[in-house]
């Protein structure tokens, strides 16, 4: 049975598949935080180029959704886990012998490592055998596990790994030590052990406990000098055992199977993120398998959250502000509108992160989602570099937006935050007017914040989203976000949070 992968099917170079950076758009998303909390002590398996690949294509978001859903019932978890502890102690062993000087030392240190990955494959075969998978991935690799634990090299490897372990562990030796810093080793004989006739004789003369005598030696590393030196005369007492170590270390120099080693880091994709996402279901909050759309555009999120903002507030016990979407044809664009500091922005990061973690074959967050399979994620949000140089910030307006209109098709997925905010409101109805005419007539999936509450009514494909106030306060922000026509004040509100004239800004003016 043949294994390649358990993220790409039929992919015979997983590898090759996987992206070095991360796309452009991360950063915009707060993706860049996600993955790196997912894959915060996991560095040895260098998992951030496998979640800097999306996957749009049905066919392996459904073979990684069937893998997630296996690793959702516990034992077969736990067992995984267990597992990747045996191999993570195997590669322990294996940079301890890289570290130490003695050949017969690193040789020890590789030998104990080849038993613990024998023991390791041997024992997930076992559970592998014993666990329900529906799976086809995990099935595929069950099978090919079960062949190559039978197989006659796999039995070589654990028979003589065994009887190596074993002759060296029979190994007895006594060390004569001379005058002068000398000593001598010789194998061990047996003789007669007086302690217990010694004990008995002095017995009589014990005043209260004795005192413990026995040293303690360190567990160092590395050998001494003295250490090394018999160990050398040692070699020399059981040169046949030492020179078979020395041949066994040359022949199984490559061990490891690719198909395991591709295993081992790549079940970390999944168990990183359910990892990951276990402190936030512990939290109340909800994760689905999204259904994946290809033609239709017609797409929803039920309970949605921006992902990274929770993980801050979930840590801060926080409560965290779900929301939904939907779109129905002919719908294609949110157009979102409200005070500023109200939950505009992270709503366009719940949506982008919703579609590229549904795009990786990934639960979204909600109760239930459909998203749109695309091909590109397209953003466009305020740089720091040009918050104090307006007109800086206008002509990178109109070259990213341009950008974005050239690369976009209809598949794509824009995100605009706040463009034209520099120019006056009249300059930025009529350049956003132009923009939106060319996504309209992409037929492009889009969410756009703006200040241009114009924009809202502009075409039978923008649905408005406007972002609320508590109605008897509206200084408190409610974090949630409704359909409903765009209430006509957000640029007022800009330029009054712009030049502090809001009545909060006022007030603490004039009481100073």
């Amino acid at each position: 049975m043949t294994f390649y992968s358990i993220l790409f099917p039929g992919a015979k170079d997983p590898q090759a598949a996987e992206a070095a950076e991360a796309p452009a758009f991360f950063k915009d998303l707060n993706l860049n935080q996600v993955i790196d909390a997912i894959t915060a002590g996991k560095e040895i398996y260098n998992l951030k180029p496998l979640f800097y690949t999306c996957a749009p294509d049905t066919d392996v978001i459904a073979y990684r959704h069937e893998v997630l859903r296996d690793l959702e019932g516990e034992e077969l978890l736990r067992n995984l886990k267990s597992f990747a502890q045996e191999m993570l102690k195997m590669r322990d062993y294996l940079t301890q012998a890289s570290k130490v000087t003695d050949d017969r030392q690193r040789q020890r240190w590789f030998l104990d490592a080849v038993g613990i990955f024998c023991a390791g494959i041997d024992q997930l075969a076992h559970d592998l055998a014993l666990t329900k998978l529906s799976s086809i991935a995990l099935s595929v690799f069950r099978d090919y596990l079960s062949g190559y634990v039978a197989s006659s090299s796999f039995k070589t490897l654990v028979s003589e790994t065994t009887k190596l372990q074993t002759d060296l562990e029979s190994i007895r030796y006594s060390t004569l030590i001379l005058g002068s810093g000398t000593f001598k080793v010789t194998k061990y004989k047996e003789a007669l052990d007086c302690s217990a006739e010694v004990e008995r004789t002095f017995e009589k003369f014990k005043e209260g406990a004795p005192k413990a005598y026995q040293y303690q030696f360190p567990n160092l590393p590395h050998l001494n000098v003295v250490e090394a030196k018999v160990l050398e005369f040692v070699t020399q007492l059981y040169p046949e055992i030492f020179a078979s170590l020395t041949e066994y270390c040359a022949r199984y120099a490559d061990y490891e199977e690719k198909s395991i080693q591709i295993f081992e880091r790549e079940i970390q994709f999944y168990i990183s993120f359910l990892d990951y996402i276990e402190t936030f279901r512990r939290a109340g909050l909800k994760f689905c398998y999204p259904e994946i759309t290809r033609g239709s555009k017609e797409i929803y999120s039920d309970g949605g959250f921006d992902i990274a903002l929770a993980s801050r507030l979930v840590a801060e016990g926080h409560a965290v502000v779900c929301n939904d979407f939907y779109l129905k044809d002919p719908e294609r664009i949110f157009l979102v509108t409200g005070p500023n500091q109200g939950g505009k922005t992270t709503f366009t990061r719940e949506f982008g992160q919703a579609h590229y973690l549904a795009g990786m074959g990934l639960l979204v967050t909600g109760r239930a989602a459909r998203v749109h399979l695309f091909d590109y994620i397209m953003t466009h949000y305020e740089r720091d570099e040009y918050m104090t140089n307006l007109q800086g910030k206008l002509q990178d307006d109109v070259v990213r937006i341009h950008e974005i209109l050239e690369q976009a098709t209809p598949n794509s997925i824009i995100i605009l935050n706040e463009i034209f905010s520099s120019t006056a409101l009249q300059d930025a109805l009529f350049l956003s007017k132009r923009v939106m005419d060319q996504i309209l007539e992409l037929d492009a999936l889009c969410v756009w914040v703006t200040f241009v509450d114009d924009l809202a009514s502009y075409s039978q494909k923008v649905v408005s989203m406007v972002s609320t106030v508590v109605p008897d306060n509206p200084a408190i922000r409610t974090f949630k976000l409704f359909r409903k026509p765009a209430e006509g004040v957000a640029y007022a509100l800009t330029i009054a949070e712009k030049y502090r004239l809001t009545y909060d800004r006022l007030k603490d003016r004039l009481s100073l």
